[in-house]
Order: structure tokens, then C-alpha cells, then sequence
């Protein structure tokens, strides 16, 4: 479902040691909103929901609720060093349209709910 490449697991497992907070989990979602009408949510949580998918990737527990993961079918998620300390990046083959910052998309289906600040 979701594909987080070596860098961007070692850059997760980082963070997450540096919490500190047993029994953290990375949550990745979607929400309506962004200038493209979809926008991605990356997270630490320690609560679980009843219709959350839990996924197992490089070691990393990873959990996307159930409206999310038709969106996130196919995610790659990678991490980027750059002369400004870097970040994450997220291809996703299911949208067909995506903002400038890469933080907001939409579908060929749905266009979400764009927000009239741009990103």
C-alpha cells in the first residue's frame, strides 16, 4: 500500500527514538483542504482506531485510517538532504494534479476540498 524508501525510514526511526515515548507510531493521512483539494498529514500517535490499517514497513509500525488509504495506494515516501536540512517527498500515482510544494493534490475522481490560501 505504502512504500517508505531506506532514507525516509532511517529519518522516521531517528525522529521517533528522539521522542523518547514508548509505543509511538508513525500515522499517515489525507484531509480535505490545501490548494489542491487533498493535503497529506504525517504524525506521531499512540492511539490506535477500530478501522485504522496497520501497516508493517522497514520495522516501522505505520497506521492509516480507512478513509486515507484510498488515497495512499501506491505512496512512495522518501527523504531528500538538501543545503537547507531536507525533507520528506511523497509521489502519488493517484493524483492527478499536485500543488507546488507537493503537500496537496487531487484525483482523476475527487478534487477534495481546495483551500483559497496557496500552499
Amino acid at each position: 500500500m505504502v512504500n517508505i524508501s531506506e532514507s525516509a525510514g532511517d529519518k522516521i526511526q531517528e525522529m521517533l527514538t528522539e521522542q523518547e515515548i514508548p509505543n509511538l507510531f508513525l500515522r499517515i493521512g489525507v484531509k480535505e483542504g490545501g490548494c489542491s483539494g487533498f493535503s497529506y498529514g504525517m504524525g506521531f500517535d499512540d492511539e490506535q482506531h477500530e478501522d485504522d490499517q496497520v501497516l508493517e514497513i522497514r520495522g516501522l509500525k505505520v497506521v492509516v485510517d480507512a478513509e486515507s488509504s484510498k488515497y495512499l495506494r501506491g505512496v512512495e515516501i522518501d527523504w531528500k538532504d538538501s543545503a537547507m536540512g531536507g525533507g520528506f517527498t511523497i509521489n502519488n500515482p493517484n493524483a492527478s494534479a499536485t500543488c507546488g510544494c507537493g503537500s496537496s493534490f487531487r484525483t482523476a475522481t475527487e478534487a477534495g476540498n481546495p483551500a483559497a490560501e496557496p500552499c
